[in-house]
């Protein structure tokens, strides 16, 4: 009989291991001893699979504790026959008769961190074990002392179903017969000095509840999606790439700006509302579950689950096949440099530092007081590049945005003197955080070649979207921050001014093809305090939206690629606020509808002309024709493509000046269509323009001919060369 001082343990949850004592355990004298919790219970019978009686336990401890000897000379399939205190009867399945969760292969790869996809074994997974249907639980707590998996299906009893603990790895498991999908849960976690931690929520959880509930969810785990040579196609380096940002939360509202549309909601709105203005690409502000509104999903704690405010995990697959279905790319806002403090998460996970670092100076956010992974574990490590494959295998995503890479970089980010402790070869960079996004890019790559990778990477920081082997990051394309800020700069001042600033547009091309590019206006250019867009452009109101109009012209002319947040395609004039819904009734003035006109058309622009997009990475894919023409602040560049592909000339005038007959160098003798002029009176502009001029013999601004045309105020102009 087993001792009363492991009964009374089990009995307070205070047994480490339950699987050594619970369930059938063979005597010295061949029998068996049977023993099993069941609180409520007035008697417990052991049945077999054909029902029949093998014996009676006793009960050794009022909470619920059975025990007795099973005649029997070898394990059997039994089950629990309850008669519970009501005289009612019910037949159980026993969580402790069932064999471990983990095979030895996966225990191996855990052990040592190689397994790609953690994801597939750990957390809840609804699944058969010896035939029977139910959830198998498997959590990450190696300094543990105890773990119990809590939910609705053992009314939150922390004595019920403690785990099972595979010491080669420190995975905690169980399997539950009979827990269904939907089935909410936590873990119990007790610290190795004996203290009980808050209920933890499970960091694989595929599914989560809405906030400010914070149970996790079993789910079921979405299935592979096969490669797509499209969506390869779609995303290379000489594609066109215009990305539409996203805060799904607050691109519309239903219900008088109440309710969030859910995702087939978002799919018959958004998608061809996308796919109307001619963007290739959605990026989604982070949609892993996040606790908190105003984190806009950047402090997430269900790295594995979509959040439950757009509806369920299925919801979400039928976004990103529709979306494909328009021709549109789902990117995802990722976010691998940081977590929140919040108790039922990652924070002091098993009562130790898991999955951060335990030394504040290393592992505390100032900017954010969040805490930051540690990036030389090799588990932690796993968690993150496994989550970096589950979205683009399983949700088919075509790509991550990287969030907030320099602060990773540098371990002196955002931190004075003596707050910051240097790598091991005294330098400032995260030499494990290196590591980690190359390693990350390299699995990316070789697992799911058709997906692409973004930094959001502000400092200058070398080859950030060079291969590894080359010695780079390893990421596709790295944001422009230094192009953004320079040229919103320039375009905040006064035009009269602009002439003694002229370097702060044309400086980015001293250095525009170090990196694969995107010249990024994201939702941090239109919060805390700075505004809108239109609302940093100088003059009165029609030079307000001339300005813009002309900036955004330069931008989709200028190599890299583009994105845009969302509001500034129809120039909303208030700052971006995440509770509240775009201010769509203003594109029904004529000059909002204007600039949406606008966008769209430069979009389809950017897309039918193969010099705009074919070489946004290369050299040779851009020319001057006049950068230093500051007097006037005017710029003039030629785009070119793959070989015979019609060159592109851009001009563009930031004064409220027109030029008759001005002189344009080009770069071809024959005949210029004019594609685009952001002063169209279609667009809201004065109408100034030349729909096309032909060469005229005359070499200008080095180059062999060149062409006359009307200039515009405060405008770009992108002419076509035909023959």
């Amino acid at each position: 009989m087993l001792n009363e001082s492991d009964i009374q343990a089990f009995c307070e949850a205070r047994h480490g291991d339950p699987f050594s004592i619970m369930g059938l355990h063979a005597t010295a004298d061949d029998g068996f001893w049977l023993r099993c919790f069941v609180p409520g219970a007035a008697s417990v019978d052991v049945v077999d699979r054909a029902r029949k009686r093998r014996g009676t336990l006793s009960q050794r401890h009022p909470a619920g504790f059975f025990e007795g000897l099973i005649d029997t000379k070898k394990a059997f399939h039994y089950r629990l026959r309850v008669t519970w205190q009501d005289g009612s009867v019910l037949t159980l399945e026993d969580p402790y008769r069932f064999p471990p969760v983990l095979g030895e292969q996966d225990v191996w790869w855990l052990g040592e961190g190689t397994h790609l996809r953690p994801y597939e074994i750990l957390g809840a997974r609804h699944r058969e074990m010896d035939g029977m249907a139910g959830t198998s639980f498997a959590v990450w707590a190696p300094n543990a002392s105890r773990v119990a998996v809590l939910g609705d299906f053992n009314d939150w009893d922390n004595r019920r179903h403690p785990m099972r603990l595979r010491r080669e790895c420190g995975v905690w498991e169980i399997f539950l017969p009979d827990v269904p999908e939907g089935a909410c849960y936590k873990y119990e976690v007790r610290a190795s000095n004996g203290h009980t931690l808050p209920l933890k929520a499970d960091p694989y959880a595929l599914q989560c509840e809405l906030r400010p509930s914070t149970a996790s969810v079993v789910s079921h785990l979405p299935p592979a999606v096969a490669p797509s040579p499209e969506r390869q196609r779609a995303n290379a380096l000489d594609q066109p790439v215009s990305i539409y940002e996203v805060h799904l939360a607050s691109w519309r509202k239903k219900n008088d700006g109440q309710d969030w549309l859910n995702w087939d909601e978002l799919a018959e709105q958004l998608l061809p509302y996308a796919q109307w203005m001619g963007f290739t690409h959605l990026e989604l502000m982070p949609i892993s579950e996040h606790p908190f509104d105003g984190s806009w999903g950047y402090q997430s704690i269900g790295l594995y689950s979509p959040t439950a405010r757009f509806g369920d995990t299925a919801g979400f697959t039928r976004f990103v096949e529709r979306a494909h279905a328009a021709g549109i790319g789902v990117l995802l806002d990722w976010v691998p440099a940081h977590f929140p403090t919040d108790a039922h998460g990652l924070a002091n996970f098993d009562g130790t530092h898991l999955y951060e670092y335990a030394d504040p100076r290393e592992g505390f956010h100032q900017d954010w007081n969040t805490l930051i992974y540690n990036f030389g574990r090799t588990e932690v490590r796993n968690f993150l590049i496994a989550n970096a494959l589950y979205w683009l295998e399983r949700y088919n995503v075509d790509g991550l945005r990287v969030d907030a890479v320099a602060s990773m970089l540098y371990r002196d980010y955002s931190r004075k003197e003596g707050e910051w402790i240097p790598n091991a070869q005294g330098g400032r960079e995260n030499l494990e955080a290196i590591d980690f996004l190359k390693r990350m890019n390299e699995i990316v790559g070789a697992e799911r070649p058709q997906a692409i990778t973004l930094a959001e990477e502000s400092t200058s920081y070398p080859a950030v979207s060079r291969p590894t082997f080359a010695g780079g990051l390893g990421f596709h394309y790295k944001w422009n921050m230094g192009w953004m800020h320079d040229t919103l700069q320039y375009m905040a001042r006064d035009p009269i001014h602009r002439k003694h600033h002229h370097n702060e547009m044309s400086f980015g091309l001293v250095y525009a093809f170090s990196e694969n590019f995107v010249l990024p206006l994201s939702h941090d250019e239109v919060v805390h305090g700075k505004g809108s867009l239109l609302g940093k452009m100088p003059g009165d109101r029609w030079q307000k939206f001339a300005n813009l109009r002309a900036y955004y012209g330069f931008m989709w002319a200028h190599p890299g690629k583009k994105l845009l947040f969302m509001g500034g395609e129809f120039a909303q004039e208030r700052e971006w606020n995440h509770d509240q819904s775009l201010d769509w009734h203003l594109t029904d003035d004529a000059l909002h509808a204007g600039v949406q006109h606008l966008v769209r058309d430069l979009n389809h622009v950017y897309r039918d002309c193969p010099a705009l997009h074919q070489r946004d990475v290369e050299g040779g894919g851009f020319e001057w024709i006049a950068h230093s023409d500051a007097e006037h602040s005017i710029y003039s560049f030629v785009r070119y493509g793959h070989g015979e592909t019609p060159p592109v000339v851009v001009i563009c005038n930031f004064t409220p000046t027109v030029h008759h007959a001005w002189r344009l160098g080009v770069p071809r003798e024959g005949h210029y269509i004019e594609r685009l002029n952001t002063d169209s009176g279609f667009y809201g502009g004065s109408n100034v323009g030349t729909p096309s001029a032909r060469t005229q013999g005359l070499a200008w601004q080095d180059k062999p001919d060149s062409i006359q045309i009307d200039l515009p105020p405060l405008a770009t102009v992108i002419f076509e060369w035909q023959t």
